[in-house]
């Protein structure tokens, strides 16, 4: 086992007993999957504030509920479930997404001329500056937690709850702020949809590059790719859903939220599948 299977393992009980992985070995299908959740929670979360009209208020206070919910039944099990897994992270993308939007919006980004937008306040208006800047603060402060903890940063030898909280914690802070980090790309930044996807896979492809510096930690790439797959999802969701006016393919939020659903149904199936064998071969 090496320093790219980011991994988590949960002791369950104490020290010196078995303990059982609770993520998956990081692959090519892990990020492959991982833009698809973050693409869906990208759509779903703008289907269920904008095009149900919901709003951002009401919808952040549902999407993170649900991620509450979907975070206990990851945290009770006893052995990694890419069901629970991907449902956890898929929740985080979806919360990311309102809260991002909750954040930094106001009325003025509502479209068509409304005036309101689901109950509660339309946003807090702080902007992509302000709001990555609180994000970034937030994230750091997690991490300055974990560290005080002295737990190590090496995923998959994290065995505690409290460790797996952090982590947890972590995911959805990084979510969030990808989510800024994606529409200020597609909204603000002048590079529009195609030009915020093709930057943001630019600076994918140098981690890649770098994984093979042995001076640079993997855990550390882990994260700075775990951050940036989410404006990379955000970019791709908005250009599924967008108007063509706006540079975007105006397939709707449901249409391409129900789309990206089922792949990443089939995609979580396919690795259940998977992981069945590899356990069936450890114990042959």
């Amino acid at each position: 086992m090496n320093e790219t299977e980011v991994l988590t393992e949960l002791d369950v009980a104490d020290a010196g007993r078995s303990v059982m992985k609770k993520l998956p070995e990081v692959t090519l299908a892990f990020w492959i999957m991982k833009t698809a959740a973050t693409t869906l929670g990208e759509t779903a979360g703008d289907l269920f504030a904008q095009t149900l009209r919901l709003g951002y208020f009401i919808t952040t206070i549902l999407l993170f509920l649900i991620f509450v919910v979907t975070l206990v039944v990851q945290l009770r099990s006893r052995r990694y479930n890419p069901f629970f897994y991907w449902t956890v992270i898929l929740s985080t993308s979806m919360a990311g997404t309102t809260m991002s939007d909750f954040m930094n919006r106001d009325s003025s980004y509502l479209s068509d001329g409304a005036t309101s937008l689901g109950w509660g306040p339309q946003g807090l208006g702080l902007g992509y500056p302000v709001g990555a800047a609180i994000l970034i603060s937030i994230l750091i402060g997690i991490f300055a937690v974990w560290k005080y903890t002295g737990m190590t940063f090496v995923i998959r030898d994290i065995v505690t709850f409290r460790g797996e909280a952090l982590f947890w914690s972590a995911i959805l802070v990084s979510n969030t702020l990808g989510t800024s980090m994606g529409d200020f790309l597609s909204d603000s930044s002048g590079l529009g949809y195609a030009g915020g996807a093709l930057l943001i896979s630019g600076l994918l492809a140098v981690l890649l590059v770098l994984m093979r510096v042995p001076a640079v930690p993997n855990v550390v790439l882990f994260w700075i790719g775990f951050v940036l797959t989410r404006p990379l999802g955000a970019t791709a969701g908005d250009f599924l859903t967008k108007p063509v006016a706006k540079g975007g393919l105006d397939l709707g939020t449901a249409g391409s939220s129900a789309v990206l659903l089922l792949i990443l149904v089939g995609l979580m199936g396919y690795a259940h599948l998977a992981e069945r064998k590899k356990t069936h071969s450890r114990r042959a």
